[in-house]
């Protein structure tokens, strides 16, 4: 039976909010402070925590972060009666659930809640300390920050249905282990989960592996060999790296997904298959199509359900859970004593950019450990375990300084341009406000925080910049 604890100071609406939820077979507790809630929570066996923002004492805010420390963590579903942008904006910063307004919906919120108990009941799952497969299949996507939540309930919404799924994302972020999640939760999971690689298999090698072929369909082909898709029959299959598929394959699978047939290299019947399609690419496919590598057809039949997974630099927050996960999975698994991490060593974490993502840092501990010599990890123990050195500090590496001077010199100051000053503050602002916008995704409120200015102050700049971008503009390169 779920459990989900109450905090509000208003005695009636917990009784009657109590009385409703235990009338449809929830266990009820509640709370009329916040710090009555983080008594209560750290005791464990709480699912759901639904929490008004203002409370006597310490505020539901303050409540949020300190129930985001205790292990395993609740799903939280905050309300308030007092809606500002501010309020709504750090909740969801916090990783809420959801935000509810008072007075509520009875009718959305039981929903609302049933969701939340479900994603809940994924989380611990997925995340829990069995060692297999379905177990790792959330080492990828653990974390506290708001884009795995977001991508918490992507799996939980995708994985019930049967709705092909393109997962992105860079190299490390996870795909695989994502896709094994949806398919975990799906209704297909008593059925074969069948995994192939687009870029390992040679071409000459990956259409006869994955439709199978007929006796004599060339030389060598003795008997007839059912390919992988077929061996999935009622199952899942899984294209990884499906951006490097050559177009000739595209064609026959695009088949597949419309039409949920067949062909067996060298045989001209169309066979009957019933499987469930997830892709994963690392690369842009939009411009793919637009380069002519990648069919436009295939590509909208993929993208039913997009999902995305960040890079590990844009959810630098996550790093600390993430690194205590690994160095327990990783002492475990090698039988040697967890060393843990020094506040240096983390620092040292922190500051990396992992350009191989979630891979890297599990990878990067693993080594760390096994050179340890019992002594929490220092500084000197991660920058050892890593492929390029950690930064020390901000300053621009000398090859990007000396770029943008040669620029300066050599392009505006010896134009006629009559306000060199000003054309270079335009082309500066405007690669920080696209870099800005690649960074958060397209999302103008983010992109304006991380820049430090309003929004209005961005739409602005946006605004003029598209105008004044519109010819090409001669500067460094943006990965100077």
């Amino acid at each position: 039976m779920n459990t989900i604890l109450i905090v509000d100071d208003d005695a009636q609406l917990r009784r009657s909010f109590s009385k409703l939820l235990t009338e449809r077979g929830y266990e009820v507790e509640t709370a009329a402070s916040g710090e009555q809630c983080l008594e209560r929570a750290r005791k464990g066996g709480i699912d759901l925590v639904i929490q008004d923002i203002r409370l006597p004492g310490m505020d539901g805010l303050e409540t949020f972060r300190h129930l985001r420390d205790i292990e395993p963590t609740p799903q939280v579903i905050v309300m308030t009666a007092y809606g500002t942008m501010e309020t709504a904006v750090e909740a969801t910063k916090l990783g809420a659930y959801d935000y509810v307004l008072k007075p509520f919906d009875i009718p959305a919120m039981l929903e609302l809640i049933e969701k939340a108990l479900e994603t809940a009941k994924r989380k611990k799952e997925l995340s829990g300390g069995q060692l297999d497969e379905a177990r790792s299949s959330m080492d990828a996507v653990l974390g506290r920050s708001p884009a795995m939540q977001e991508v918490y309930k992507a799996i939980g919404r995708a994985a019930p249905t049967d709705a092909t799924v393109l997962i992105c994302g860079e190299s490390g972020t996870g795909k695989e282990l994502v896709a094994r999640a949806i398919y975990k939760y799906s209704s297909r999971a008593n059925k074969p989960f069948s995994i192939i690689n687009c870029v390992a298999i040679p071409e000459t090698l990956l259409e006869s592996e994955l439709f199978g072929y007929e006796k004599g369909a060339f030389t060598g082909a003795g008997s007839r060999r059912i390919g992988k898709i077929e061996l999935a029959q009622q199952g899942t299959v899984f294209l990884d790296e499906i951006g490097d598929m050559p177009l000739s394959i595209q064609a026959k699978i695009l088949r597949l997904i419309q039409e949920r047939t067949i062909e067996r290299l060298g045989g001209n019947q169309a066979i009957p298959v019933d499987v469930r399609i997830i892709a994963a690419t690392n690369r842009e496919l939009e411009k793919s199509v637009q380069d002519g590598v990648f069919r436009e057809d295939l590509y909208f039949r993929l993208k039913v359900v997009t999902l995305t997974l960040p890079p590990l630099r844009e959810r630098i927050d996550d790093i600390p859970l993430l690194a205590r996960h690994f160095l327990s999975l990783h002492a475990h698994e090698m039988e040697l004593p967890n060393p843990g991490l020094s506040p240096e060593g983390e620092a040292a974490l922190l500051r990396y950019q992992w350009p191989g993502n979630v891979r890297e840092l599990s990878n990067c501990l693993q080594k760390a450990i096994i050179f340890s010599k019992g002594a929490p990890l220092s500084e000197k123990d991660i920058e050892s375990s890593l492929r390029q050195p950690v930064p020390h500090g901000k300053t621009p590496p000398i090859d990007t300084e000396d770029a943008l001077f040669q620029w300066a010199g050599d392009t505006l100051l010896s134009s006629r341009s009559e306000k060199p000053y000003e054309e270079a503050m335009d082309v500066i602002s405007a690669l920080l406000i696209k870099s800005a916008l690649e960074m958060t995704e397209g999302n103008k409120t983010r992109a304006a925080k991380l820049l430090g200015l309003t929004r209005p102050t961005l739409l602005a700049k946006i605004d003029k910049h598209r105008l004044a971008m519109s010819t090409k503009v001669t500067g460094p390169k943006s990965d100077s």
